[in-house]
């Protein structure tokens, strides 16, 4: 071999080299965001809030894109108003403030007297008035076993056996009563009470039941609640600007060691008003069934499938979240710190002005005006910023800024609709605010089983149950509650359950 083929061979085997290199370093690269997400995950701060940016740092942003900095809003009018009233103290009181309770939380009235002033002779002593002292205690949790004693008759003349029938259930063929399944939903769904944990407070109360005679009972009694479900979710879906997304929950066994993950469905209306369907995938069609004919803005993340749907509907508007596009250049600051903060600088204006416009409780035109004059120039920066960075030649198609770049870039129009429509909120917070009961169930009953079909619904049952959780008016009947909910579902709900 010559001197000059082995000076080209070593200069192919250096490129190789270098080659080799630059893909191991890509992967180190990658592996180092692998790791340090994985332990902000674990030791990391949660909270996605940012200490305030300089406003000076903040208007070099801006000008630097050749946009106008805005204004800084004028500060309201300030009035100093002093008044004094009369502080309220118990005798006996832990603190200044005492005991505050309703009306109709359960007393215990104890008498107590003291045997020095009762040795005192009544012709010596007049009673003048008494003074009360407020103790807050806790009993042991206690079941009680309703015994229905029922008298057995036979007439004389025929022989006849009368017996007097027992009290109607809500469940039939059941030894729940209704005290008992209204007491153990509230348990579960409201104190995230799992019921094997309910099982075993039953059990050191001294009552022998199955538990699977539990979990039948519970998807019984939530069957009975069904129209409650179903006139809510007809009226969530009148309102004009509905926020959905998704969670996951384990639900019902795979296969051996693993667990079949399903999803919930939430969706959050225009009346502060919260309704969950559930679906075993996340499947685009899901969103089809749950949504339906839905007219409307719909505000959503990122998921394609809210974004599908509404392509192929010309009356629904497509928003979308600004907290899960900020999210994404939040998690590139380990790779691109300068330009992550840069972005997260851009984006938080928009959320101050939020907050001004929450705290002087604009509406309406006033709400659309003010966003025009202070969002709006915030979003074309933030554009602006975003297109610059993209035409960045250093920065790799696998890194997280860019990935958080065309995440952002590729729906610009979605996130500019709250600059239009004064009542589409800039994110979802709200809603993913209410899903937290998920989450939160899960940590304790850490998954579901799978619901079953349909079995329909007793009125009976149904008008019992509401009266047994306290919530529901008195007195509806039958041909009532059925009306109501098919015709005039909304509003009804809530005034049973205000």
């Amino acid at each position: 071999m010559s001197a000059v083929d082995r000076v080209v061979e070593l200069e192919q085997e250096n490129a190789q080299l270098d080659a080799d290199l630059a893909s191991l370093k890509a992967d180190h690269a990658a592996l180092k965001q692998q790791l340090d997400w994985f332990k902000r995950q674990l030791f990391g701060r949660k909270s996605e809030k940012r200490l305030e940016v300089d406003p000076a740092v903040q208007g070099n942003l801006l000008s630097a894109l050749g946009v106008a900095t805005p204004p800084p809003p004028k500060d309201e009018p300030k009035q100093t108003i002093t008044y004094q009233r009369r502080q309220k103290c118990r005798d006996g009181a832990v603190n200044d403030t005492g005991l505050r309770f309703a009306e109709d939380v359960p007393r215990e009235i104890i008498a107590v007297t003291d045997p020095a002033i009762e040795a005192i002779p009544e012709q010596r002593r007049v009673l003048i008035g008494k003074k009360v002292t407020y103790r807050l205690a806790q009993r042991p949790g206690s079941y009680v076993v309703l015994q229905y004693t029922r008298p057995v008759y036979k007439l004389l003349d025929d022989q006849t056996i009368l017996t007097t029938p027992a009290p109607a259930n809500v469940l039939d063929k059941s030894v729940a009563d209704v005290s008992f399944l209204a007491g153990m939903l509230i348990d579960k769904f409201c104190y995230h009470l799992p019921l094997y944990r309910q099982h075993q407070r039953l059990i050191h109360s001294g009552i022998q039941v199955s538990r699977s005679s539990l979990t039948t009972w519970a998807g019984r009694a939530i069957d009975l609640l069904r129209p409650i479900v179903d006139a809510q979710s007809r009226h969530v879906l009148q309102s004009r600007v509905l926020a959905m997304d998704e969670t996951p929950i384990k639900a019902g066994r795979k296969n051996k060691g693993k667990m079949h993950q399903a999803y919930f469905w939430p969706m959050y209306g225009d009346a502060d008003e919260m309704v969950f369907h559930y679906a075993a995938s996340r499947a685009h069609h899901h969103v089809n069934v749950f949504l339906g004919d839905f007219n409307g803005t719909l505000l959503s993340d990122g998921y394609e499938a809210y974004a599908a749907y509404a392509r192929q509907k010309d009356t629904v508007t497509h928003a979308q979240c600004w907290s899960h596009c900020r999210r994404k250049f939040e998690k590139a600051q380990h790779s691109e710190p300068g330009a992550s903060d840069e972005a997260l600088a851009l984006i938080g204006p928009l959320y101050r002005h939020e907050q001004i416009i929450r705290d002087r409780q604009l509406e309406g035109k006033q709400k659309l005006a003010y966003r025009t004059q202070h969002s709006e120039p915030v979003v074309t920066a933030f554009w602006a910023w975003c297109d610059k960075q993209c035409h960045r030649p250093d920065l790799l198609p696998s890194s997280p800024l860019s990935k958080a770049l065309k995440y952002a870039m590729a729906r610009t129009a979605s996130l500019q609709v709250f600059l239009a429509d004064p009542a589409v909120p800039i994110d979802t917070n709200h809603l993913e605010r209410g899903l937290r009961v998920i989450p939160t169930g899960k940590k304790n009953w850490l998954f579901c089983c799978v619901p079953q079909a349909h079995r329909g619904w007793n009125p009976d049952g149904f008008i019992r149950l509401c009266k047994a959780v306290g919530k529901m008016t008195e007195g509806p009947s039958k041909s009532a509650v059925r009306s109501r909910l098919q015709t005039t579902p909304s509003g009804w709900y809530q005034e049973c359950w205000s």
